[in-house]
């Protein structure tokens, strides 16, 4: 087993693994306890009274972080005709038609982060399957990046529109800023995606729901956070 260095064991020393923490109160610990010498991510993590092996139990969706998550989004746009110059004109790093399903499909071409494609280019697209599938690339019209509205979608994105979907074991992972942020942008960023998540409870959802939330940065320890004050900032929020 490999063994943690003595920043991060000195990093873990100052979370009480046994106490959940107000919002703010882990945003700040969080931040605190970063190890590395970059600007590090901050992961927000939610486990969920759902079972993902049921069909009317999954949670998908996407929300906009109203401050964004720091990091450069390449956005690719597979269209045609107009929405090619619509895709281009709204700040897509890529935008084509079959060409670039091409330079994919031959040159194992893959330097973008998100593919948006409008509906009549789905075909082409979806000869792509097995390369954008497993890394989660493909386009999807319920996470709203199949579209002719490309130049909205783009936006989004640009914006800090992220993507969730609950996992095997119940819990979501997803992205709400950098360190760099500050708790309070953090704090208005986690607010947004958990209020996201408790829109999208599947009816088919029993029991507890928000079971458990934690934060950390890409090389801190994680901070466990009060699932009710988790819920209580949503209802502020609205």
């Amino acid at each position: 087993m490999a063994r943690h260095g003595k920043k991060y064991r000195a990093a873990v020393a100052k979370v009480d693994r046994a106490k959940e923490y107000p919002v703010d109160e882990a945003m700040k610990l969080a931040i605190e306890t970063r190890t590395a010498g970059f600007d590090e991510t901050v992961e927000l993590a939610v486990r969920l009274g759902v079972d993902p092996r049921q069909a009317d139990q999954n949670v998908r969706g996407t929300v906009l972080l109203p401050h964004g998550t720091g990091k450069t989004v390449r956005v690719l746009v597979i269209a045609k005709g107009e929405k090619v110059k619509e895709a281009e004109q709204a700040g897509a790093d890529f935008a084509g038609g079959e060409e670039l399903t091409k330079k994919i499909a031959e040159e194992s071409w893959l330097d973008f982060d998100t593919v948006i494609a409008t509906p009549d280019m789905m075909g082409a697209v979806g000869r792509l399957g097995k390369i954008l599938g497993p890394r989660g690339l493909m386009p999807n019209p319920k996470v709203g990046t199949v579209t002719f509205d490309v130049g909205r979608a783009v936006q989004e994105v640009k914006a800090g529109k992220v993507e969730y979907r609950v996992e095997k074991a119940g819990i979501v992972h997803v992205p709400i800023g950098k360190a760099s942020f500050g708790s309070e942008k953090l704090t208005d960023n986690a607010a947004a995606l958990i209020g996201a998540l408790v829109r999208a409870k599947p009816a088919a959802a029993k029991g507890t729901y928000l079971r458990g939330v934690s934060v950390a940065t890409t090389m801190g320890p994680g901070v466990a956070i009060d699932p009710n004050a988790a819920r209580a900032l949503t209802t502020a929020a609205v």
